[in-house]
């Protein structure tokens, strides 16, 4: 029996998807949701619902019990980060007493040095869980993800056609952008094939990308000169302010714009190539179907 939890969302939705294209039967999966009225649509294709909570230890190891293999979508708590930690704790405190196999977690691309990076506190909680699931004692497979390529359109917003501007504090950073649907693929070849248990695995892309590039391509397509503009985080603040941003978001955009001006996730890999048996998306061919 395979687990996915957060089926639901965005990641586990589609990992469950690709488990089922690659022929598991729907009554060899089960899914934790935290709401079994949203997952009406996986129940009828005959996959098992388990409702459970990652705050809550005893709703999970009822819903782990005759488990073999569980995906844990890490959690995508906006409170603390040491929630977030907690929160992948509980997962495998629970998974462990319901004598769970093997475990496949849901991490993000590391580089060395990223303990001074601007996004070193959501990296630490990685780390920390995935201590602590190698400590364990259970079966692991780690899979660090990289960036989605999806958060693109978060960073340089919706009216680039309108002002053929991206205002980002990237700088000349580049990063090896993924789309979100490939790692969940990746994840669903993990699940169901073998001599995975207790590696760790960079799913990046093959290419790194900066915002220049990303302006380059949006050019091309909307047939205008969209220019990049990458300010200093003070200047970007004032000029996000001045918009009305909300400060949440602005903090948000000037985490990882740093991050990305660091070089903190242009690491390329040619494993999730292997795994997909195909070249990742390219940021072009996400840009091109965005714009199209």
């Amino acid at each position: 029996m395979i687990l996915v939890t957060g089926a639901t969302g965005q990641f586990g939705s589609k990992a469950v998807e690709h488990l089922l294209k690659k022929g598991v039967n729907p009554t060899e999966i089960s899914v934790l949701v935290r709401d079994s009225d949203k997952a009406i649509s996986l129940k009828e294709k005959g996959i098992h619902i388990k409702e459970g909570d990652y705050t809550n230890q005893g709703s999970m190891l009822e819903a782990f019990r005759g488990v073999d293999k569980l995906l844990l979508v890490s959690s995508n708590n906006r409170e603390d980060i040491e929630n977030r930690t907690l929160h992948h704790v509980n997962v495998i405190k629970a998974a462990k007493e319901a004598k769970v196999d093997h475990i496949v977690y849901t991490s993000f691309v590391r580089k060395a040095g990223y303990e001074n990076s601007a996004i070193a506190d959501f990296q630490n909680s990685h780390v920390e869980s995935e201590n602590y699931l190698k400590e364990s004692g259970i079966e692991y497979t780690i899979l660090q993800n990289g960036i989605y390529a999806e958060m693109i359109l978060a960073f340089i917003g919706d009216k680039v056609a309108e002002t053929e501007n991206i205002l980002f504090p990237g700088g000349e950073g580049k990063a090896s952008w993924v789309i979100r649907e490939e790692l969940a693929e990746a994840a669903a070849h993990v699940l169901t094939t073998e001599d995975h248990k207790n590696k760790t695995y960079s799913l990046t892309n093959t290419e790194s990308i900066g915002f220049n590039v990303i302006a380059q391509d949006i050019s091309e397509l909307l047939n205008k000169k969209v220019k990049y503009t990458s300010p200093d985080a003070n200047a970007f603040k004032a000029i996000m302010e001045k918009a009305g941003v909300p400060d949440m978001y602005i903090s948000m955009f000037m985490m990882w714009g740093t991050a990305i001006a660091q070089q903190t996730m242009d690491k390329e890999d040619d494993t999730l190539s292997n795994f997909l048996n195909r070249k990742p998306t390219s940021v072009s061919q996400f840009i091109a179907k965005v714009y199209s």
